[in-house]
């Protein structure tokens, strides 16, 4: 079973994606980034590739290319840097599962592919297992965002029994106001140590009340503009 050198805890920032105004990744930014996040903001935790840096709308090169400079940037830095890999296709998934495992990333992400949506837990579960298997020693987590997916499979059904399928799977990130089904997945899985890691900035103190081990999200932004004006 894949176990991170450390629980995935506390604030992760979930990172932009910086762009030059000729739609180009600047990569030059990342280290400044990086050090931004640790110095300024105390936060040594990132998720690469999310929602917030619009992974899907980059190409699968770009996607490589951006978590390639984080891990390597980040190295002795940051604690822990999990990649997003999520895509509408499996291989493609795959591919980046592997890829973030060589370059030595500490967790890889996948959502729920949202075109031709899984249809009920068990699809889906068979759809995240053969992402997982693909980079089996790194730690995996689930993004759970329905609003964006269309894939309305609640969490609590998704979590019951998982890590019989998933060996590696060790949390979820929950981006969704149903706070019941929040609750009930920290309630049933008390014992496993999951982390559970909460993403709807909006809501976070209700969910650390109802037990969010962690935070994923883009509350530490208010300055990166001057990372882009320099």
């Amino acid at each position: 079973m894949a176990s991170p050198k450390k629980k995935l805890q506390g604030l992760v920032a979930a990172t932009v994606t910086p762009m030059t105004e000729h739609g180009e990744i600047n990569f030059s930014v990342i280290g400044r980034y990086v050090d931004y996040l640790v110095e300024e903001q105390g936060v040594k935790n990132v998720f690469v590739n999310g929602t917030t840096g619009e992974g899907l709308s980059l190409s699968i090169s770009e996607r490589c290319r951006v978590a390639e400079e984080w891990v390597t940037k980040g190295r002795n830095k940051l604690d822990q840097i999990v990649i997003h890999v999520g895509a509408l296709s499996l291989k493609e998934s795959q591919e980046l599962a592997q890829h973030a495992a060589e370059i030595g990333a500490d967790g890889i992400a996948v959502i729920a592919p949202f075109f031709l949506k899984p249809w009920n837990k068990d699809v889906l579960v068979n759809f995240l297992k053969e992402v997982a298997a693909a980079a089996p020693a790194l730690p995996f987590y689930y993004y759970h965002i329905p609003a964006l997916t269309g894939v309305k499979i609640r969490a609590e059904e998704l979590l019951d029994g998982i890590q019989d399928k998933i060996p590696s799977f060790q949390g979820l990130k929950f981006s969704d106001t149903d706070l019941l089904d929040f609750g009930q997945c920290v309630d049933q899985n008390r014992q496993r140590q999951f982390a559970f890691l909460f993403g709807v900035d909006e809501q976070l103190l209700s969910a650390l009340v109802m037990g969010a081990t962690g935070a994923v999200g883009s509350f530490v932004f208010r300055d990166l503009s001057t990372l882009w004006s320099n």
